[in-house]
């Protein structure tokens, strides 16, 4: 019956456009449970949730398919502030707090506690003063069942990230009326004891009645905190299981589990591992939200080298770090030469390019020719399709064009000819382009950082097609980063799992889901599978 759960998501589909990113999903909690709610990157969590709070960006594209109902009785959501009032909080990843505000001023914002004076009787109840001491009695009643000690007097500004996971927690025990609370990766910030104690505080949460909708990526808190757990994958979902029906293995595997071929057909071949063209010791990046804290690995020359990982676990940090868009520090030795952190012209100069995540913000000049932007790097690092009459230096326009239909005509980008702009090309041909710059420079080993982002799946398959021929056809070592697994699996050698930006595992492409799923979630399958077998002995 509806009215067994708290909350009921019935069949909720969305589209944007023509993209479809979630069809037909149902999800059902009880009060006072945990349910922990997985799924990979773009799998349809965080557009589930949006859908839940009422957010503008699910009313300003043409709303949802399906049905809400709270308590068994059918709701429409209109805003976040419509779903606070219906008694659902969240305790958001990226924090919401007032850093000049004290804790008490941060919990009870928005629910204000005042007193009347002679003045508000006669000009009303906005001028009437805050009790503070009522403020700050509840706070502290707030502070002290997620088991925070801090004074309630204490200004935010300056906190550990930990004790501001802990305050969002208690601003949202304080409301009145709550019957849902969704956690959003609250352990991403905590220590090892910060996540066990949040794991705790969850539990007693739920004891009061209230229902906990979890959502990780970390298994091993799944299995130590839930009651109840749904999948999603590719907008649809997968599963709904009780905690002590499954197992971690099992739930890695569903969350990874792919049915189909794969993306383009690669021929086997031995792993080349005649001479390291990439040495990685000890480097760390300080990209912000895509931190990478002392990884090392080994690239070698002729492979394709996968990075994987989930959003904001180190991932994309490394290619960044060593070719020295943000700051980093380790040691990196590129075919036994020492590489200099700190200069990003040396590593293109020692024969390194780098296709970057950001095609837009960072690859390319939109209002500027294909050919323009094919040899601008070239141009601005190699001074090359120049030429100088003394200290004046002139753009080789014939070299230009050459160099623009040679890249073309390679690459298969469709377009009008070398002068389109860049800007009104497909996404896949605007990646295309992004890649005869970087060959441009004519490099020995290439950076390709979510190559396929934000185009559809024919053009995916041509530029995963265009990497392979450059790896098997010419020789050049490329190391890929990507959020879809499985573009790693059809082409990569090996694939190297990253989260909270460290390298967990290097896997065969053909390794298991559950291997490629319990390394996504920051635990190394063969210590899981280890310890196991000590659990069974035992």
């Amino acid at each position: 019956m509806s009215a067994d759960y708290v909350l009921e998501m019935k069949n909720i589909g969305k589209r944007y456009g023509e993209n479809t990113v979630l069809e037909g999903v149902t999800l059902q909690v009880r009060p006072g449970e945990i349910h922990a709610l997985l799924g990979e990157n773009g799998a349809g969590k965080s557009t589930l949730m949006n859908v839940l709070f009422g957010m503008p960006v699910i009313h300003t594209t043409g709303g949802f398919d399906g049905q809400v109902l709270l308590n068994g009785e059918e709701v429409h959501i209109s805003s976040p502030s419509d779903a606070m009032t219906k008694g659902i909080g969240m305790v958001h990843q990226e924090f919401m707090l007032l850093p000049g505000f004290t804790v008490t001023e941060n919990i009870k914002l928005n629910r204000e506690m005042t007193n009347r004076n002679l003045v508000s009787r006669l000009l009303g109840k906005n001028m009437e003063t805050l009790d503070m001491k009522a403020m700050s009695s509840a706070a502290r009643k707030a502070l002290d069942s997620v088991g925070m000690s801090i004074d309630e007097y204490t200004r935010v500004e300056g906190m550990p990230v930990g004790y501001m996971q802990f305050i969002e927690i208690a601003r949202e025990i304080d409301k009145t009326g709550v019957k849902v609370l969704v956690f959003d990766e609250p352990t991403a910030v905590l220590t090892e004891s910060e996540a066990e104690q949040l794991i705790r505080v969850m539990k007693a949460i739920a004891e009061t009645g209230i229902a906990i909708i979890f959502i990780t990526h970390r298994l091993d808190e799944v299995m130590e905190a839930a009651d109840a757990i749904t999948i999603l994958r590719d907008g649809h979902l997968v599963t709904s299981i009780q905690k002590k029906n499954t197992s971690i293995i099992q739930l890695a595997e569903l969350m990874i589990g792919r049915k189909g071929e794969a993306m383009v057909s690669v021929e086997s071949r031995p792993l080349p591992q005649d001479q390291v063209a990439l040495h990685v010791d000890d480097l760390y990046v300080n990209m912000p939200g895509e931190e990478v804290r002392g990884v090392s690995f080994d690239v070698f020359e002729g492979e394709i080298l996968g990075i994987g990982g989930l959003a904001g676990q180190g991932k994309l940090g490394i290619p960044n770090g060593i070719m020295s868009l943000y700051d980093s520090e380790g040691n990196v030795e590129f075919f036994g030469q020492p590489l200099k952190l700190g200069n990003a012209a040396d590593a293109l100069r020692a024969g390194m390019a780098m296709v970057s995540e950001d095609r837009k913000g960072v690859g390319l000049l939109l209002d500027q020719s294909i050919e323009d932007n094919i040899v601008f790097t070239a141009m601005q690092v190699k001074k090359e399709y120049l030429s100088f009459l003394g200290p004046i230096s002139l753009k080789n326009s014939r070299q230009i064009r050459e160099q623009a239909n040679r890249m073309i005509n390679e690459l298969d980008i469709r377009c009008f000819g070398p002068t389109q702009h860049t800007g009104t090309l497909s996404g896949g041909n605007q990646q295309k382009v992004c890649i005869a710059r970087a060959l441009t420079m004519d490099p020995k080993f290439l950076f390709v950082s979510e190559p396929t982002r934000g185009i559809d799946i024919g053009a995916k398959k041509l530029v995963l097609e265009t990497l392979v021929k450059l790896n098997r056809e010419q020789g050049m070592t490329i190391v890929m980063v990507s959020s879809e697994l499985q573009e790693l699996r059809s082409i990569c050698d090996r694939i190297m799992i990253v989260s909270e930006g460290e390298v967990v595992d290097t896997l065969s492409p053909d390794a298991s889901d559950a291997d490629f799923g319990l390394a996504m979630s920051g635990i190394k399958p063969s210590e899981h599978k280890k310890e196991a077998m000590n659990n069974d002995n035992q």
